[in-house]
């Protein structure tokens, strides 16, 4: 091993280590990668790659796209579209054992169309969703359970942001990624539900069925819907036929949720503040994200750890089907420690050049990955979700929430399996894309 190898691996190293201090992963990953470069360069070379990163990172016109669905999403719930959502589903899903959570699930699934974001899915959703729960005693940790892993649609469902990021780091068709994440996120769902159904039947004092509502009121309710349906048609359709970019979607998303939420008169002016501030801080979150992984990236690259591994792989006699066995167990692990953003970030330099070379999909590939780190956002010791919704659920133990996503794991871990053996679940859409 030589020294600028030895030094990367001290690197990463350190990095992990630091990431269980509980210091922002952001500001650790630009730092480290900062040292590292400097050490292996100059401190003016250093300094120099530090500014860049950051400004460009902060003055891309590519990456407006977050902030623009990110305040989609925001206007959303401010303007109240979030909690009709989970009125319409708890309409259609409320008089089944297990009816209320399966509610939140294909909430979240909804809600997540117009967000985006793992966590502020989970928060939204706890918001609305445990109070009604806990009216109609339902029990704690599938109440949670339910919360947080439906929280982790956000992150698949487009307009996703791990998938916008998955997109600009390897140059994939953003659009493209977004029709592929539509059927596994929609599977995801009903398998999620299945999985609530099974549970609720080995312990139904988990989930007792609530009020009953006539063929009437379920068609009746639909009408609350029909926000959700034309933004989502409106920016999948536009991108599905070629008529905007994903920015320009990002940007005719947002005017049409604003413009929805003013006529409906739900959005005042105090909410319209807090949309924006909360987009703000979200946003400004995820960019420090992706200016920290870019510097630790070009430390890493540096360093030559991705050019090693990937030679080390590409070595291997392993078949293709191993080697992505691998792969899926290192982002499951790495996910229980490190949020999917920065995983994801810190993993692609390495990771995607080799699922290319052996002749995997790179829209399969993406939605694969976020899958799997889908499960580390529910497991512990730092499963985001489960810490949102017990920050959230302050008489619930965080022990009880984590308990609460086992049968959800078990899903996605269906899921993935579906996926690995049947790839069109993924391909198909995008395949017949021009």
């Amino acid at each position: 091993m030589d020294e600028f190898t030895l030094i990367g691996v001290i690197g990463v190293a350190v990095l992990v280590g630091l990431f269980f201090t509980r210091m922002p992963v952001a500001y650790v990953m630009a730092f480290i990668g900062f040292l590292g470069y400097s050490y292996l360069t100059s401190w003016g070379a250093g300094f120099k790659i530090l500014s860049r990163d950051i400004y460009q990172t902060f003055s891309s016109y590519g990456l407006t796209l977050i902030p623009l669905f990110t305040f989609m999403g925001y206007i959303a719930h401010h303007a109240g579209i979030s909690a009709r959502l989970y009125e319409v589903a708890y309409v259609f899903f409320g008089r089944i054992r297990g009816g209320l959570a399966m509610a939140t699930v294909a909430a979240c699934s909804a809600f997540g169309a117009v967000c985006g974001s793992a966590t502020a899915t989970a928060a939204t959703m706890a918001v609305i969703g445990l109070p009604e729960m806990k009216r109609y005693n339902y029990g704690s940790r599938l109440a949670t359970g339910a919360v947080a892993a439906g929280g982790g649609l956000g992150s698949l469902m487009p307009p996703s942001v791990v998938l916008i990021i998955y997109g600009i780091l390897t140059e994939q068709s953003i659009g493209k990624l977004f029709i592929a994440g539509i059927v596994p996120a929609l599977l995801t769902t009903a398998l999620f539900i299945v999985a609530i159904f099974i549970y609720c039947s080995i312990h139904p004092d988990q989930g007792p069925a609530a009020e009953k509502f006539g063929i009437k009121a379920m068609i009746t309710s639909l009408g609350k819907l029909w926000e959700t349906i034309l933004v989502f048609v409106f920016v999948m359709g536009g991108l599905f036929l070629g008529l905007f970019t994903p920015t320009k979607a990002g940007a005719v998303g947002s005017f049409c949720m604003l413009v929805i939420a003013m006529c409906r008169g739900t959005l005042s002016v105090k909410g319209l503040m807090a949309a924006v501030n909360d987009t703000l801080k979200t946003s400004c979150m995820v960019l420090m994200l992706i200016a920290g992984a870019t510097l630790f990236g070009h430390f890493l690259a540096l360093s030559r750890i991705p050019l090693s591994v990937a030679q080390w792989v590409g070595g291997l006699s392993w078949p293709a089907w191993s080697v992505m066995t691998m792969m899926c167990l290192i982002y499951l692990i790495g996910g229980c420690f490190i949020d999917a953003l920065p995983l994801i970030m810190l993993t692609l330099p390495i990771f995607y050049p080799i699922a290319t070379d052996l002749g995997y999909d790179p829209f399969w590939f993406g939605v694969v990955i976020v899958l799997v780190t889908q499960m580390g956002i529910i497991t512990p010791p730092v499963g985001v979700n489960a810490y949102v919704v017990s920050g959230l659920a302050k008489e619930v133990p965080l022990v009880e929430v984590f308990r609460g996503c086992i049968p959800f794991l078990i899903a996605l871990w269906v899921a993935l399996a579906l996926m690995i053996t049947f790839p069109a679940f993924v391909t198909f859409l995008p395949g017949i894309v021009q």
